[in-house]
């Protein structure tokens, strides 16, 4: 059996006609806290889009994440993907997770940090190692695969770890912040990357950060959240033309800093007033 007939394509979703994520009335109480993270949150991404959630922080970016990916459950409200439950989704592996933190397995070569998914649900060595070698190239990085982690560079390590995501072709990559610990001109660069690599998988992304430049430049569509609890308070669509087709140049474009301009504004409108207790 191949790579591709056990594990679902995003073609396979797109032509089942399924929105990546739809998460109605979506709610998250920490009672031992006695904390409201999330109140009422509605949010549809379609298949294939780019979505960035951008807000304060404690506002429950995360959070919402971490509810997507199964890996808490909502208290109130219901969330979909790809038609399933989150349950499900992950059971099917419909979808990836990068964090800010690369977290690559010292001991592990790079091919071997992206081949561990299949690993654990039981590809074989010539499957997993062909399918790493499509990832090694797919990121740019084909002569690295016998590396150590310990010998690249963060930007570099984070792209093993998005090759790591897209390891069992997922429909949709979950990511919480993963060029937040990168210089400026290396988070640009993988910015860039991401585009590209977005493009060529067809993957739909939800993005969590808290750069307005960053989440302008990558998405489709960028969801302003209010502080805590988190609300989604507005959603600006990017007029910049498919986020596929973005260049480095797209930053120097006034339409770009118009885009900026929106959501920097959006974000202020959700701010607290002065004086606003917002624990």
């Amino acid at each position: 059996m191949t790579l591709d007939e056990t594990v679902p394509t995003t073609e396979g979703a797109r032509a089942r006609g399924a929105d990546a994520v739809v998460a109605s009335g979506v709610s998250k109480v920490f009672e031992a806290a006695g904390v409201t993270a999330l109140d009422g949150v509605d949010l549809v991404v379609s298949a294939g889009e780019f979505v960035s959630l951008i807000g304060p922080s404690g506002c429950g970016k995360s959070t919402l994440l971490r509810l997507i990916a199964d890996l808490d459950t909502p208290s109130s409200g219901s969330l979909e993907i790809f038609g399933k439950s989150a349950k499900q989704a992950r059971v099917d592996q419909d979808y990836g997770i990068a964090f800010q933190q690369a977290g690559l397995l010292p001991w592990r070569t790079v091919a071997a940090n992206i081949e561990l998914p299949l690993e654990l649900h039981g590809f074989s060595k010539a499957q997993r190692a062909a399918r790493s070698r499509e990832l090694l190239d797919l990121v740019g990085l084909s002569d690295f695969g016998e590396r150590y982690p310990d010998e690249l560079s963060g930007g570099m390590q984070q792209r093993i770890a998005i090759a790591r995501a897209l390891a069992e072709k997922p429909n949709l990559l979950l990511m919480d912040e993963p060029f937040g610990a990168l210089d400026e001109m290396t988070r640009e660069r993988m910015q860039t990357e991401l585009t590209r690599i977005c493009a060529e998988t067809g993957a739909a992304v939800v993005f969590v950060t808290h750069s307005i430049p960053e989440a302008v430049f990558l998405s489709d569509r960028v969801v302003v959240m209010s502080p805590r609890p988190g609300r989604i308070e507005t959603v600006v669509p990017m007029a910049l033309g498919p986020a596929s087709e973005r260049g480095d140049g797209i930053r120097e474009d006034p339409a770009f800093f118009e885009m900026v301009t929106a959501v920097r504004e959006a974000l202020h409108r959700g701010a607290p007033a002065r004086g606003t207790d917002n624990r």
